[in-house]
């Protein structure tokens, strides 16, 4: 099973204060032990650096670009890059819901799942869904 991790899904995992923490760790777990082929993007590790860091500090954010280092090259995870042309996608997006209140990095994660179909988003913005993808776990 393909699997994009959202900001929400990694944020839910690493910090445990979060209000998704034991729905959000319960879900990354049974996707390890199913041997899930996950995948994220630059953009999305962007937001999750950054609000470790100014939510729970320096640390925890360092620790986070370790893992996340190890499970790209233990072939456990796939950064997809946001292109010049995923640029433009996510551009087109953003235009074309001014009424959603979509961040722009949501809007490159859809025009990247796009191009990547996955069978689920993990994490919890229900934009996601808006925009027709299953959205897990279920809080």
């Amino acid at each position: 099973m393909k699997v994009f991790i959202d900001s929400g899904g990694w944020l839910s995992v690493v910090i445990e204060s979060d209000q998704y923490h034991e729905a959000g760790r319960s879900y990354f777990e049974a996707l390890m032990a199913l041997g899930s082929a996950l995948e994220t993007s630059d953009f999305v590790l962007d937001e999750v650096i950054t609000r470790l860091r100014y939510d729970v500090g320096h640390g925890e954010a360092v620790e986070f670009l370790g893992r996340v280092r190890e499970a790209v090259n233990a072939g456990a995870l796939t950064v997809h890059w946001v292109s010049e042309t995923l640029w433009g996608k996510a551009e087109e997006i953003f235009l074309k819901y001014a009424d959603a209140r979509l961040s722009f990095t949501d809007c490159t994660s859809f025009a990247l799942i796009h191009e990547h179909p996955v069978d689920e988003v993990f994490g919890f913005d229900a934009h996601f869904e808006m925009m027709g993808h299953v959205l897990q776990p279920k809080p």
